[in-house]
This record gives structure tokens, sequence and C-alpha cells, in this order.
């Protein structure tokens, strides 16, 4: 069904939104997808927080400028469809790539992030980076390193001084 020029408006706007503030984009090649085999991919965006959208190529050109993934848009040829992380960086990552392990008709065309435009390759890369609860995990474990360290290092004396007691105990009861 052909937009008319104010739906092409209210999607260019919403995508310009959502670009602004995405962490990052991927966009796949849906072509041989059933619609339930797109449905089910849209369910599972929605539950990773990642923004689905199939839209034109041109109208997502214009909704993109001004923004990281300008630079995508020489890309952009054939049937597309554009997912957006919105709170976890690597979360369109993984769900593309989870998703074409299913179902080899999608493919991952272009992975945008930081300004940088990379081949489908990278999309592995991509899904491969930590979740918010997982970098804040090792972000906590590297800051209670130095305390447990320190901690250590000012038991030491203490558990030093109590072995040479008890060697020195144990040889005057012998």
């Amino acid at each position: 069904m052909a937009l008319n020029l104010e739906q092409k408006k209210e999607v260019v706007a919403e995508l310009a939104n959502v670009a602004a503030t995405a962490h990052s984009l991927v966009a796949a090649e849906y072509r041989g997808l059933t619609v339930e085999q797109l449905t089910e991919l849209r369910k599972k965006a929605r539950e990773a927080g990642v923004f689905l959208r199939v839209a034109k190529n041109t109208l997502v050109r214009r909704a993109v400028e001004g923004t990281d993934y300008e630079g995508t848009s020489d890309q952009l040829v054939g049937p597309l469809l554009f997912a957006f992380s919105v709170e976890d960086p690597g979360a369109a990552g993984r769900l593309v790539k989870d998703f074409a392990k299913a179902n080899d008709k999608l493919k991952a065309k272009l992975v945008a992030i930081g300004g940088q435009v990379y081949p489908g390759t990278h999309v592995e890369v991509l899904a491969s980076l930590p979740t918010r609860e997982q970098a804040l995990a090792m972000f906590a474990s590297l800051l209670a390193q130095p305390a447990t360290q320190l901690a250590r290092v000012l038991a030491e004396p203490a558990a030093s001084t109590a072995r040479v007691l008890r060697q020195v105990g144990e040889q005057k009861a012998a």
C-alpha cells in the first residue's frame, strides 16, 4: 500500500527520532521471509528493546541525515529492515544473529555504531558486546579487585604472626 505525503513525513519523523537516540543500527535483507517469520522477529525485537522497522530506503536516508547513521545512506539498496538498538548497543546484533541462525533468508547487510559503518559480517562483533548488566558486573568486579587485594595485604602480617606463634607453641610443647 502506497503512503501519502503525510504518512511519509510521519515515518521519517519517527525514524529520525529513533536514529537520534539509538546506540546501533543493523540493516538486514529480509527477502524470502514469510509474514509469520517477520511477526515472530518483531515480537522478539519488542522483547529485546529493539526498534524494528521495514521502510523505504529513501525515507530512511532522509531520516538518518544529521545522525551517526548518515554514512549508511549509500549502502541502502534492496528490501531492508532496520533494527535500531534503543537500550543496549548489542541488542540489534544479537536479535539479527540469533534469528538468522534459524532463518537463513535473513542476511545482515550493514552494521553501524558510533558513526562508523561496517559490513554485515560485523553483526557477530556487535552481538558479542556485553549487555548493560554484564558490563556493570565487570565494572563492579574491577572496582572490588583492588579492595580485595588491599584486605589480603593488610591481613597478611597478622596471619604471619599467628603462624609463627603456633610454631613456637608446638616447639615448646615438644
